[in-house]
């Protein structure tokens, strides 16, 4: 018996139809750290775009590995030259230690008020040789001359400070200027990104 949806055969004897599986989101660009400062979107460079070809853009980072214990930041650039788009975000903490002590906090200090510094994505990110942070950001119109740039996002990855275990960051806020946002950048608050790799998406009009 086939599966049929709005007039559309999904799947028919058993097998799905190709290219149905995510259909609405379209790989753009992927990057890969090796020993890297960072790891930079800019649109209209080397292959990227971000510009109104999408409504959403999603970021998905995996495995990032830093050379050092350090933070994982995100910063957003808004036409200038440099990543200091100013920002108004919230963050909460939800985790569970490898003894089993959990809980979730609001970071009040992860804030950022009228910012132009980096949002934290991950908070004492380990670098032992099995220690990572993965996840994902949406970005929403980066290229709407009329209002604010929304994003939110979340992570999961193991903090090596104090007790470890699996933690995850909740993030969410909005870069405060009505300037398109033409590029974003993932680095470390101290050292180089070991390794890792960070795919951006377009996600299609409904």
């Amino acid at each position: 018996m086939a599966i049929i949806s709005n007039g559309t055969t999904i799947a028919d004897a058993g097998s799905f139809a190709s290219g149905l599986v995510n259909a609405d989101q379209i790989l753009i660009k992927e990057l890969t750290a090796s020993s890297s400062a960072n790891l930079t979107f800019v649109h209209g460079t080397s292959s990227v775009v971000l510009d109104g070809t999408y409504p959403i853009y999603v970021f998905k980072y995996i495995n990032i590995h830093p050379a050092s214990i350090a933070q994982f930041t995100v910063n957003f650039r808004d036409g200038g030259s440099n990543y200091d788009a100013v920002k108004t975000t919230t963050a909460l903490n939800p985790y569970n230690n490898e003894d089993d002590d959990g809980g979730i906090y609001y970071r009040e200090a992860w804030d950022l008020a009228q910012s132009t510094s980096a949002q934290i994505l991950a908070q004492e990110l380990g670098n032992g040789n099995d220690e990572s942070a993965s996840g994902e950001l949406y970005l929403f119109n980066p290229s709407n001359t009329t209002f604010v740039k929304h994003f939110v996002g979340d992570t999961n990855y193991y903090q090596n400070f104090g007790k470890t275990g699996s933690f995850g960051i909740h993030y969410s806020g909005y870069c405060n200027t009505t300037s398109a946002i033409d590029g974003v950048q993932f680095a470390m608050s101290s050292g180089n990104i070991d390794s890792g790799t960070i795919k951006l998406y377009g996600i299609k009009d409904s």
